[in-house]
């Protein structure tokens, strides 16, 4: 296959990655399809290993539907060796829906929202949005989650006109509570506000605050009120049919505003992405590709091959499931006591001093029209190839020899390489890196993709750098027990 068709098709595959992927619940269940279609078997944290794990075999595990564990254990794979890591993050700023999200205004129906991680907020404004996310439900005596992505546009959160609001021309500020709200509907048009507000008005005819008769009982009694008087009751009946249940089933939900425009290729020649969640769905994509091309040499690596997708990286990775928390190093220590040949012992140590992470996080690339706020010499372009991240104060984790190991596995796969650092007048942002490289003691290097408008709703990227990032970590899992041997670091 030519090297632009195979790109494309890359691009493509991500394409499609990124529009059934709308928030990070979905964005775990789509690489669990990957990997169970490539014969990965799925762990559960809550069940003992032993016994379930063999020398060549490939396996995944999550944690609250949003973060998952992924590896292979090479078949000629010894305690001790090296475990070969790529770390990534499932969460993308967005907008979330409030707990109670009911509100109206001027005979518009409104959601309430509040704002996830450090999104670029003007950009959502006069957008087709829709609603997605994890809805926890009753059946058949349990609660389970189910995952909904409501297809159409549902929501827009309008802009005053400039006619109304002259220094719009030349500034854009707003209140991200009073007018970051979106608009669902109008109240005259809605069947259930109209039967609300009947029965609200006879209620009010016919109330007493002391009659006894009107208090709850105990049966009556909720310790928090049910999702349909806390929301819009017809946004709760098209969860419920998304979700396939009724509305009554209905127990909680975490759910986010999306980009219903869909993830495109785009430019004069297809050379761009526009998309929304480039920041880091390329990275967890293109993280699950490597290590399942890496599988083919599967009968003859020595080592542990592994992709870590977190969720709640851009609000600080503080969390159950997020990189500050005991996934990983949890799963670490179960592979390193785990017997594959009768014995019995504890290689964490041995283990980690063996090991490296690839931390992937997306990159800035130059901005045509913002050149000057990028250091004069380190200026990546997007489709020239994963960029290297470097900063002196460890903002990322990269040093000189994980750049030795990176450059050689580059070579082995033909990828080219591109550097960034940040000015010195510039603040500089952080990714999982430090985080991991501090809790488990592991080397690590702070690479990933360039692209544009980083945190707006819809990004850019490019075609060209997908495929080159999954060729990088798939020869990253292939070599880098062979190629950690050579590069010597502690004499």
């Amino acid at each position: 296959m030519a090297d632009t068709e195979r790109a494309l098709k890359y691009a493509q595959d991500f394409v499609d990655f990124v529009n059934v992927s709308p928030t990070p619940y979905h964005a775990v269940n789509t690489v669990k399809t990957r990997l169970s279609e490539a014969g990965f078997k799925e762990l559960s944290e809550r069940s003992n290993w032993a016994g379930k794990l063999e020398k060549g075999g490939k396996y995944y595990v999550t944690r609250n539907g949003s973060s998952l564990i992924g590896f292979t254990v090479g078949s000629k794979f010894k305690h001790g060796n090296g475990i070969a890591i790529v770390g990534a993050h499932t969460d993308s700023p967005c907008l979330r829906i409030k707990p109670i999200s009911k509100k109206t205004s001027e005979g518009f129906i409104q959601v309430g929202v509040e704002q996830y991680g450090g999104l670029i907020a003007h950009s959502w404004f006069d957008r087709d949005l829709s609603i997605a996310g994890r809805v926890y439900v009753s059946e058949n005596e349990q609660y389970v989650p189910k995952l909904i992505k409501i297809d159409k546009p549902l929501l827009r959160i309008p802009t005053l006109a400039i006619h109304l609001n002259r220094e719009v021309a030349t500034k854009f500020e707003f209140n991200k509570e009073t007018k970051l709200v979106p608009i669902a509907g109008q109240v005259a048009m809605d069947k259930n506000e109209q039967a609300a507000k009947k029965k609200e008005d006879e209620t009010k005819a016919h109330s007493c605050a002391d009659d006894p008769e009107l208090q709850l009982t105990p049966e009556e009694f909720e310790s928090v009120q049910n999702v349909i008087s806390r929301h819009n009751q017809s946004l709760i009946e098209l969860i419920a049919k998304e979700a396939k249940v009724e509305p009554s089933q209905i127990e909680d939900f975490e759910l986010v505003l999306f980009d219903h425009q869909k993830s495109t290729l785009g430019g004069l020649n297809d050379e761009f992405i526009f998309s929304p969640r480039l920041d880091n769905l390329t990275s967890c994509f293109t993280a699950t590709v490597g290590l399942i091309e890496s599988t083919e040499f599967l009968a003859t690596q020595t080592g542990i091959s592994l992709i870590s997708l977190f969720d709640h990286e851009e609000i600080g990775s503080v969390s159950a499931q997020g990189a500050d928390s005991t996934f990983l190093p949890d799963i670490i220590q179960r592979l390193t006591k785990v017997s594959f040949d009768g014995t019995s012992a504890d290689y964490f140590h041995e283990t980690m001093a063996r090991s490296f992470l690839l931390s992937s996080d997306m990159a800035h690339g130059v901005h045509p029209n913002y050149g000057e706020v990028y250091e004069a010499q380190n200026r990546p372009q997007v489709n020239l190839g994963p960029v290297i991240k470097i900063n002196a104060n460890q903002r990322y984790a990269t040093n000189s020899p994980g750049i030795v190991l990176l450059k050689k596995v580059a070579d082995k796969a033909k990828v080219p390489l591109q550097l960034f650092v940040v000015r010195n007048d510039s603040p500089c942002g952080s990714t999982i890196g430090p985080i991991l490289s501090a809790k488990l003691g592991i080397r690590t290097l702070d690479l990933g993709n360039p692209q544009l408008s980083m945190h707006s709703i819809r990004e850019t990227g490019g075609t060209y750098d997908v495929v080159k990032l999954s060729d990088l970590f798939k020869s990253f899992f292939e070599h880098y027990v062979e190629l950690d041997s050579k590069i010597l670091c502690d004499l």
